[in-house]
């Protein structure tokens, strides 16, 4: 079956840039930066979205501080080891940046969309507000190329999240939404506790993957 990891996991964000480029790490002679957009979204709550960017991508490109851009690229996981705990980092890889003029007051633009075809690899976990508000929180496997798989929480609301009450692991499913961040407070076992930013892609909509005719007689030869 040929796959095309682009549509598996393609977003588009329009930010401000929101801080200067780090250095994060190199793979085989090549860097990549981290800095942070700040995306609004329609009532005005500001999401803060980590950016990784390669270095080939910066050539002739400033990054400075209050300028806005568009990124597309992917939402990518990985883990990172620290303390002899795992812990799944989330972070945008940028395929194309380009630096955006500011469009008319008149104009729509879509400033935070992600659409990801994946598999549901943990039993949606549904439950309801205090005021009776309806959520389902979702982990997808992604995958990408080279055998490597992206990770990535997101959740549901509505009638979504009834939706996913049913969904069996193992489901593949297409799902369209937004990029959010929100902070929490991680308590540690000696008592201290400290405040942590979370991603996760919040659903607008979200429908299951039919194999059409073809994959499936080959996938039933396969099994024979």
């Amino acid at each position: 079956m040929n796959t095309n990891y682009s549509e598996n996991n393609h977003l588009v964000l329009v930010g401000k840039i929101v801080s200067d480029k780090s250095y994060s790490h190199e793979i085989y002679g090549e860097k990549f930066y981290v800095f942070n957009l700040e995306v609004v979204r329609l009532s005005s709550t500001v999401d803060i979205i980590p950016i990784t960017v390669s270095e080939r991508l910066l050539t002739g490109l400033d990054l400075e501080i209050g300028k806005k851009v568009t990124v597309e690229g992917q939402f990518r996981s990985y883990n990172n080891y620290e303390n002899e705990k795992n812990r799944l980092i989330l972070t945008v890889f940028a395929k194309e940046i380009i630096e955006t003029e500011e469009l008319e007051e008149d104009k729509e633009e879509i400033t935070n969309e992600v659409t990801l075809i994946g598999y549901i690899c943990k039993k949606p976990i549904y439950r309801q507000t205090p005021f009776g508000r309806e959520i389902a929180d979702v982990l997808l496997a992604v995958n990408r190329a080279y055998n490597k798989s992206d990770y990535i929480p997101s959740i549901a609301w509505g009638r979504n999240a009834r939706f996913c009450q049913n969904i069996e692991v193992g489901t593949e499913v297409k799902i369209t939404g937004r990029i959010q961040s929100r902070t929490y407070e991680k308590k540690h076992e000696d008592g201290t506790s400290e405040t942590r930013v979370a991603y996760e892609v919040s659903i607008a909509s979200m429908e299951i993957v039919e194999k059409d005719e073809e994959e499936s007689e080959e996938t039933s030869e396969e099994v024979v």
